[in-house]
């Protein structure tokens, strides 16, 4: 294979793996904190706050990036700002596919995340305030070990998920070689141009990685859960 074209086979690979990286730490940075209210608030607003969170699940990927392309574009709120404070577009850029890839995988990083913690139930929270641990000592020196099953599924999950998104990814990034041009939008170029032998080869990637994602991540839940 000529080097020109082993580098747009791989290049769209390390840009993807790259991407999925970077969105799942800053999801579990900002997703765990608000899991964890979600999981012990009895706020009249954590129902909305749940349907919010949930709503790239049942959005067609086209409405989400619609809006979001509005929203990060050079008029937008959030890209005029950026566009003043960096001198650079949010769209069509890494950067930009980061932010939107954080707003579309969010459910999928919250939602195991809050389930664990909800599994933990608040007498193991009272015992440690009861020995005299502070809100932060708790969180991460009990919750946080007790809920290590939900932070791989998250962290699994997010990373799949950012990894094989596509409509989002084309709405608000394009396809611009070796910036916004992701592995999925590279499979659907080899398909438009009846490169049939190149897609197969990427969409064998991304279902064995997928596949071998999905059957670590229960074969090490089902034996935390096994050993507990």
């Amino acid at each position: 294979m000529p080097i020109s074209e082993w580098f747009l086979e791989t290049g769209p690979i390390w840009l993807s793996i790259r991407l999925a990286f970077v969105t799942t730490l800053i999801l579990i940075l900002i997703g765990a904190p608000l899991a964890w209210w979600l999981s012990q608030t009895r706020s009249v607003f954590k129902t909305a706050v749940e349907a919010v969170i949930a709503l790239p699940v049942v959005l067609p990927p086209t409405v989400l990036g619609f809006y979001l392309l509005v929203l990060l574009g050079p008029a937008g709120a959030i890209g005029e700002f950026w566009l003043q404070f960096s001198d650079q577009s949010l769209t069509f850029s890494f950067t930009g596919l980061v932010i939107a890839s954080i707003v579309y995988s969010f459910p999928f990083v919250v939602q195991p995340l809050q389930n664990a913690f909800e599994d933990i139930g608040s007498a193991i929270v009272e015992a440690a305030w009861t020995l005299g641990a502070g809100p932060l000592d708790t969180f991460f020196t009990v919750i946080v070990p007790l809920a290590s099953r939900g932070f791989l599924t998250a962290a699994v999950m997010g990373f799949a998920h950012t990894l094989g998104e596509f409509g989002v990814i084309l709405m608000v990034g394009g396809n611009i070689p070796g910036e916004t041009r992701v592995i999925s939008i590279a499979i659907y170029d080899h398909v438009e141009s009846m490169n049939y032998q190149s897609a197969h080869r990427l969409s064998i990637l991304l279902l064995v990685f997928a596949f071998c994602a999905l059957f670590l991540m229960y074969f090490f839940n089902r034996r935390w859960r096994y050993q507990r």
